[in-house]
């Protein structure tokens, strides 16, 4: 993330950035992003894609037994597990599509050019892509999915199914609210200035849009392959394990997974660009541009 300067001694009391420098923040950030080279943006999308995975991982095994807990106490769980990945994307330093749409910020400055944007945009989703397959190639080989008597594989099984038969509709406005969480968190870890700063602002909304079921579009490229993984290629004793079969995920298919992943990722650029970045943008900065 761009390094936020400090302010002037006896600026103000408050030690976080208000709203209208944190915008300039953002501003400066996507600037920053658009500037860099090709390959940096492909790696560090590469890191961010394995850092969502890792929060997907860690929320699979903690839902893992947790049905007889009150549903909304498992989603919470779940939620808190999961922002383990933007923390780490954060805090850690990679580039995540999703959190980047942000970067409508300094193209609506004319601080970069749409063409810029769209390139950044589309080297981090690549590596964001290759980030969360690999992880998800990675978790199978080492056969996460045997864990718990084959309990996990059948946790992630579950998930994946859920959302490959999500309808389209509905799938497009759940991407839509997940991303204006996802981007109000990282528009909040602007106005940070400590480590510890950034994690208590990042972990309620991520914690929020996992808990209610809304999309995200690079989590679900971990969890839809590994989903499809386990389905197509977990051995025989996977399943006398679970009592199940593999016909038992029929809506749990390529198509299914692809056609989740495009609609995801068109209402999670809408959300964020739109109902945050460009929002913002428009109360604070629509003045200097």
């Amino acid at each position: 993330m761009t390094e936020i300067p400090k302010k002037a001694p006896g600026a103000t009391g408050i030690d976080a950035l208000l709203p209208p420098e944190m915008a300039l923040a953002c501003e400066t950030a996507g600037a920053a992003k658009a500037g860099r080279d090709a390959l940096a943006l492909v790696i560090l999308g590469l890191l961010a894609g394995a850092f969502i995975a890792f929060g997907a991982i860690f929320m699979t095994v903690v839902l893992t037994g947790a049905g007889e807990l009150p549903w909304g106490v498992a989603r919470l769980l779940a939620g808190l597990t999961f922002s383990l990945g933007l923390i780490l994307v954060i805090v850690g330093g990679a580039e995540l599509f999703t959190g980047d749409s942000l970067m409508i910020v300094a193209c609506a400055s004319r601080r970069i050019t749409l063409g810029a944007l769209l390139r950044a945009w589309s080297l981090v989703y690549v590596g964001n892509i290759i980030g969360a397959v690999a992880t998800a190639v990675l978790v199978f080989l080492a056969g996460l999915q045997g864990f718990a008597g084959g309990a996990v594989g059948r946790t992630a099984l579950s998930v994946a199914a859920a959302k490959a038969a999500l309808p389209t509709v509905q799938l497009f406005f759940l991407a839509v609210l997940c991303n204006v969480l996802v981007c109000l968190a990282v528009w909040m870890s602007f106005g940070a200035r400590s480590t510890t700063d950034k994690i208590m602002v990042i972990v309620p909304p991520i914690a929020a849009f996992v808990a209610a079921g809304l999309e995200h579009s690079i989590a679900n490229l971990y969890l839809l392959p590994y989903g499809l993984a386990i389905k197509a290629w977990a051995g025989a004793e996977f399943w006398a394990a679970i009592g199940q079969a593999q016909t038992a995920y029929p809506e749990l298919t390529a198509g299914s997974a692809l056609h989740n992943i495009v609609v995801a990722t068109i209402g999670n650029l809408l959300g964020g660009s739109l109902m945050v970045g460009a929002v913002y943008w428009f109360v604070y900065l629509r003045q200097r541009a």
